[in-house]
């Protein structure tokens, strides 16, 4: 792998584009140019296992015994006005989090498997937050038992949103909206 300097704007422009947690800056790039992964000769390990867990989902068998209900959608009960509203990001945050418990309160315990390379960003307590990590900052999602920390920058905070929408069930499409919203 080469080392390219680049200046702060691009840094900051790469950064920005980040989708998911642990996305590289190679792998930014190559989204937001639309170019393939230059590996197709040679798929790497992880590339080879998620077809091979793709090929496994196809061969068995599909059996579906009630007509599937539609999804709950955080669109549906998200106000723009009162996001608006909200005191800086960590509000719209907060705010944006809250939505998303509201709508998918059977699935929100999703979001404790989202964690950064050395803590844990949510948490079913103010103190589990504290002893992950040092100025976490935690802040409880209003009307739920989850603590989400919020001393992380903007865009951090952007790809923990778009973390919980996919773990909620969204779409690519939808998370990135959800993630506009910040």
């Amino acid at each position: 792998m080469k080392k390219i300097e680049i200046d702060d704007e691009l840094y900051q422009y790469i950064a920005s584009n980040t989708q998911s947690i642990g996305e590289s800056a190679s792998q930014i790039l190559r989204r937001l140019l639309k170019l393939n992964s230059g590996t197709e000769s040679k798929p790497n390990l992880q590339q080879e296992e998620e077809q091979a867990q793709t090929a496994e989902k196809e061969a068995q068998p599909k059996v579906q015994s009630q007509p599937a209900k539609p999804a709950a959608n955080v669109f549906n009960i998200l106000n723009k006005e009162e996001l608006a509203m909200q005191k800086g990001v960590v509000g719209r945050f907060l705010f944006i989090l809250s939505a998303l418990h509201r709508t998918h309160k059977s699935e929100f315990n999703n979001v404790l498997e989202i964690k950064g390379r050395d803590r844990i960003y949510f948490a079913t307590s103010k103190e589990a937050l504290l002893e992950s990590g040092s100025s976490m900052n935690p802040k409880n999602i209003v009307d739920s038992e989850y603590w989400v920390m919020t001393n992380s920058n903007t865009t951090r905070k952007k790809m923990m949103l778009h973390e919980v929408a996919k773990v909620l069930g969204y779409t690519d499409e939808a998370a990135e909206k959800i993630r506009d919203y910040l």
